[in-house]
């Protein structure tokens, strides 16, 4: 359907991950913690190894796949990213998210920001053979070139937090159908019809 943001990652029920990556080269980081702005792409083993971390803020307006879903592009998501690797040496990315996206209520229509927090440690493997060595709590990020775009990461969380049918805090999440009132009334009884129609004889 025309306008929906296309998220490269399969569902989480089916626990799949994959990220494009630029096979041109990207560039490597090796300094401090940094707030500046995002690298289009880097290397996901050296990120490990110097347990890099990176925060700051992503305009809403720049992220092209999640703009179609919202009602304005106003706003802005803050973010801390961490790499590095647990006790049991699976390499990881882990993500902190906060952003309000502004929706449109499919009750009222009325434009409403919807809060999203996003806490998320990703596995980080070259093929789909090591989803299966990934710890409990872990989803996986496929980065088979060993490059990563963390804006496109913290995009693709935030598409996968939109709601399916956005609904204004406060609003009823079901329509009311008249149909389904039950009428005080009750029924006439077939004998007592039946018994109208023989005193009009």
């Amino acid at each position: 359907m025309d306008g929906e943001p296309v998220c490269p990652r399969w569902p989480r029920q089916a626990s799949r991950r994959v990220v494009q990556v630029d096979t041109g080269g990207g560039c490597t980081y090796h300094r401090a913690p940094m707030s500046a702005a995002l690298p289009d792409r880097v290397d996901v083993a050296r990120q490990v190894q110097a347990r890099r971390t990176y925060e700051g803020t992503l305009p809403l307006a720049a992220m092209q796949r999640l703009r179609g879903s919202l009602a304005t592009t106003e706003g802005e998501a803050r973010y801390h990213v961490e790499f590095g690797r647990d006790e049991l040496g699976v390499a990881y990315l882990e993500m902190r998210v906060e952003a309000g996206l502004p929706l449109v209520c499919q009750r009222t229509l009325d434009v409403f920001v919807q809060p999203v927090s996003i806490d998320q440690r990703l596995g980080l493997i070259a093929d789909e053979s090591g989803e299966a060595a990934l710890p409990p709590g872990y989803e996986p990020l496929l980065v088979p070139d060993g490059q990563v775009g963390i804006a496109d990461v913290i995009e693709d969380e935030l598409i996968l937090a939109l709601p399916v049918v956005p609904v204004k805090p406060g609003e009823p999440l079901e329509w009311k159908d008249r149909s389904d009132e039950v009428s005080d009334e009750k029924p006439a009884s077939p004998f007592a019809a039946l018994a109208g129609l023989k005193k009009s004889t």
